[in-house]
């Protein structure tokens, strides 16, 4: 019974924080969104060197990436020349809740989990753990079901009471994120291997933002759409997760195990890592980073090798 009781009064109280959140802070990716679209998606990054970062400093591969997302949107706002200082954007993460041996089946079974992304961080260590903290929050609390049952809900009210429950949680996000693991044996059409695969995050209401992780045959890769109207250029956004994800690299190379705990350990040898870096591209001419132009586009994409 005392079982029964706390967990209808943890489910109580994951309601009331749902209907009570916050909303997250503007930047230029929340606003009213257009029908026009831009797309941007990156060369894929070897998995098995994320993996490798995330079991050197104790998080899963979704902590890595999504610390390099957000330290990507970070990056974008101060070459746009905006403060990114206290900036927390919330992400609506889908959760699969299909039990095993369930994977055939007819019909949606997801939920929703609302992460803050700690963009206003500038350490990427630091960063890090605090994605790594706040999703292991997030597994311990029941929004994916709560989200799964509000969305089932909504299916039987009438139009204009759902579309206002549908309102309510697009309105408090900015971005809806999505990681989906692909087969890791190459793919082939028409005889021909596909070296890259992409797909786009659906978007409700007014999130302007969508980003879609992919692993497929040993590698990972970002996608990312975007309203033209408010981030016409997402290959800017893009350009920078690599970068981000090398930050990161170079901090588990670089520093011992101990300093690896203590982010501020390694900001100054970061900084200097990062001055070095710019010196040499200045001198050598500056070559622009490697991005896809954003195209107008829905569906999905597929790039033949």
């Amino acid at each position: 019974m005392i079982d029964y009781a706390r967990v209808a009064g943890s489910v109580a109280a994951e309601v009331a924080q749902l209907a009570t959140m916050p909303d997250d802070s503007r930047t230029r990716f929340k606003g009213a969104s257009g029908t026009d679209k831009a797309v941007a998606w990156t060369d894929p990054l070897p998995l098995d060197e994320v993996k490798s970062v995330g079991r050197v400093l104790e998080c899963s591969v979704n902590d890595v990436l999504l610390s390099t997302v957000a330290g990507a949107l970070r990056r974008y706002l101060v070459e746009k020349g905006d403060s990114a200082a206290g900036v927390e954007l919330r992400a609506m993460v889908p959760v699969n809740l299909r039990p095993p041996g369930d994977d055939g089946r007819l019909g949606n079974r997801f939920g929703l989990v609302t992460l803050l992304l700690p963009v206003g961080i500038a350490n990427p260590l630091a960063r890090l753990y605090e994605v790594h903290n706040r999703m292991e929050a997030l597994k311990q609390s029941y929004q994916p079901v709560i989200a799964f049952a509000l969305l089932g809900l909504a299916g039987f009210l009438p139009r204009a009471a759902q579309q206002e429950m549908l309102d309510l949680l697009a309105n408090k996000a900015t971005a809806v994120m999505t990681n989906v693991p692909g087969p890791q044996q190459p793919l082939y059409l028409a005889g021909a291997k596909l070296a890259q695969i992409m797909f786009w995050v659906p978007q409700s209401g007014d999130i302007g933002m969508g980003v879609s992780i992919l692993s497929y045959n040993g590698s990972v890769q970002f996608g990312l759409i975007t309203d033209a109207g408010r981030v016409p250029d997402p290959e800017r956004v893009i350009a920078g997760f690599r970068p981000e994800f090398e930050r990161l690299l170079l901090t588990v190379l670089m520093e011992p195990w101990d300093a690896q705990r203590e982010p501020k350990l390694v900001e100054r040898e970061l900084a200097a890592a990062g001055r070095r870096s710019r010196r040499a591209a200045d001198g050598k001419g500056g070559a622009a980073p490697r991005a896809r132009r954003g195209q107008r586009a829905n569906g999905a994409a597929a790039k033949p090798g």
